[in-house]
């Protein structure tokens, strides 16, 4: 049975990070406003995070900042002192998010089932979804609104980008076909090589492809863009650091095609209806791949985890991590332009 037989009167989801994963929890959100048109929705986000979806359309976003800590928690209870949510729909499972929850009213407080629920989430929640099977992160989040009573659709997307962030990514991109790399994923020994990166723009560049770099300012990403850009033969356009998340979103909307390891960028491009070739080494692409384009990823992560653990992806845990600095450079060019040339041809047409 569903939690609720009729629309509640109000419903806060708390999924504070990261960038991909509040893409994933934004399909879950729209679902549930589609469904019970008449339900607040509320959702406490990451400060970054909060930076793309501002202005989300009927839901009031209240914004946690991980480095104030504590003092950051008592803001946003201070906050919600006089209200009591029907649910709080509690999608984290870092024990920072789980402590927040406990300054939050709500009759029913929703977490993962104990199986899957990490770092002691299921002390924290009063009902628990009955979800162990799905493999993809989306799939499990919308398993919490299943439980709640919205029924099973595929997801969708609808990000507030406003008409300067569209204007901007049509003025950069200057009307070319555009294929965009976002080389960096959040840990160094995740991103693809440097060389294989420029390699594969360089035929791009041939194929008749504008190539767009994007990223955050974050020193190390600038520096791969650079380091990148220094060994291709062909022109780069390199916009890494140039772009607010909602420029970077509008960017993504606009190529023909984004190639990313498992990032941020790779999952906006998703909400975006943009095909997307994902490289993946360390984290298994069934998991966390681009929900749209399982298909497309050049992985290498089912050979290494059966190598490292002793048995197929599909009999291990949920969450199981590659390890090794090596791994990614078993990914090799010819196998990404393997995956690029189907996708390649059907933007052609």
């Amino acid at each position: 049975m569903p939690l609720f037989s009729s629309a509640p009167e109000s419903v806060c989801f708390l999924r504070l990070s990261a960038i991909g994963d509040t893409c994933h929890a934004v399909a879950a959100v729209q679902a549930l406003q589609k469904h019970w048109p008449s339900t607040k929705v509320t959702w406490i986000i990451g400060k970054v995070e909060a930076q793309l979806l501002d202005g989300l359309e009927g839901v009031e976003l209240i914004v946690f900042d991980k480095k104030e800590g504590l003092k950051g928690m008592q803001k946003i209870w201070a906050q919600l002192k006089r209200r009591k949510f029907d649910a709080l729909v509690h999608m984290q499972l870092a024990l920072r998010a789980s402590l927040l929850t406990m300054g939050i009213k709500a009759t029913y407080k929703v977490g993962f089932n104990f199986q899957r629920a990490k770092e002691g989430q299921w002390l924290f929640t009063n009902k628990k979804i009955s979800d162990t099977s799905s493999q993809h992160v989306l799939d499990s989040f919308m398993s919490f609104i299943e439980y709640l009573g919205v029924p099973k659709t595929a997801p969708q997307w609808q990000l507030p980008l406003a008409g300067s962030d569209i204007a901007f990514a049509k003025q950069q991109l200057n009307n070319r076909p555009t294929v965009v790399i976002s080389p960096a994923a959040s840990k160094d020994e995740r991103n693809w090589l440097t060389d294989r990166y420029a390699q594969i723009s360089d035929w791009l560049f041939e194929q008749g492809y504008q190539v767009v770099l994007c990223g955050s300012p974050a020193e190390r990403e600038r520096n791969l863009g650079e380091a990148i850009i220094h060994l291709a033969q062909h022109p780069i356009l390199n916009l890494i650091g140039q772009t607010s998340l909602k420029q970077l979103a509008a960017i993504l909307a606009e190529a023909k095609i984004v190639i990313a390891p498992d990032s941020g960028p790779a999952h906006i491009a998703t909400t975006q209806g943009t095909p997307v070739i994902g490289l993946y080494g360390h984290s298994n692409p069934k998991r966390t791949g681009p929900y749209n384009d399982l298909n497309s990823v050049a992985s290498v992560y089912e050979q290494f985890v059966e190598e490292q653990q002793g048995k197929p992806a599909e009999q291990l845990p949920w969450s199981t991590r590659v390890k090794g600095k090596h791994v990614m450079s078993s990914i090799t060019t010819n196998m990404v332009i393997d995956k690029l040339k189907p996708l390649l041809e059907g933007n052609a047409s």
